[in-house]
């Protein structure tokens, strides 16, 4: 039987051009391909969201919360870089998680998009923690949302030495381990297909 192939939604949570976290996400998808996933890495500022608002969603979803549905729905898991603003993960993650936790265009649960799938997490940041703050309530978010998020997780501290450009983490042990992150994502994904498509039968 050829080997299940993952396919995961990778993003990292800012805008800023140059921003360390859109340079490590590169490394994470390199990690995750290297592996043998498919890996779809989107820019969030191509899915310009407002500010969640029960109004806004009443007079018509935007159309950009229909495309990151749709994105979620036809990938496996997540892979995600994230700054740390004020000891939390930014805004714009939670606005782009809480979009697309509304209901579909078909009626059903934007929740279930996440369900039992997998995500992998790691963060950049000029301090020496590096972001750590953020990842663990960036994981407290992505549990809640029924996603299994690998116990795996890197923060890079002092990014602008170890983060000159995109792709490049010029710290060998931590660019392992954020390939580790990458590598139990899959490996997670995979199980989890092979599980499906063999029914599970004992």
């Amino acid at each position: 039987m050829p080997a299940a192939v993952p396919r995961l939604l990778a993003f990292a949570g800012s805008l800023r051009q140059g921003s360390y976290n859109r340079r490590l996400i590169h490394v994470l998808v390199e990690g995750a391909r290297t592996a043998g996933a498919e890996v779809t890495l989107i820019e969030l500022r191509d899915y310009s969201l407002p500010v969640y608002d029960g109004d806004i969603e009443a007079a018509g979803m935007p159309d950009a919360v229909r495309q990151l549905q749709a994105l979620m729905a036809s990938h496996d898991g997540l892979l995600i870089s994230t700054p740390e603003y004020n000891g939390s993960m930014p805004a714009l993650v939670k606005n782009t998680l809480d979009w697309i936790s509304r209901p579909t265009d078909a009626g059903g649960s934007g929740v279930a998009l996440f369900q039992d799938k997998v995500a992998g997490i790691v963060s950049a940041s000029p301090g020496p923690l590096g972001g750590l703050r953020s990842l663990l309530v960036l994981r407290d978010a992505l549990a809640k949302l029924g996603l299994l998020v690998v116990p795996q997780q890197v923060a890079v501290g002092q990014a602008a030495d170890k983060l000159p450009d995109y792709g490049i983490l010029n710290d060998d042990r931590l660019r392992n381990g954020v390939h580790g992150v990458a590598n139990a994502v899959v490996r997670h994904v995979r199980a989890t297909l092979i599980e499906s498509t063999s029914g599970a039968q004992p």
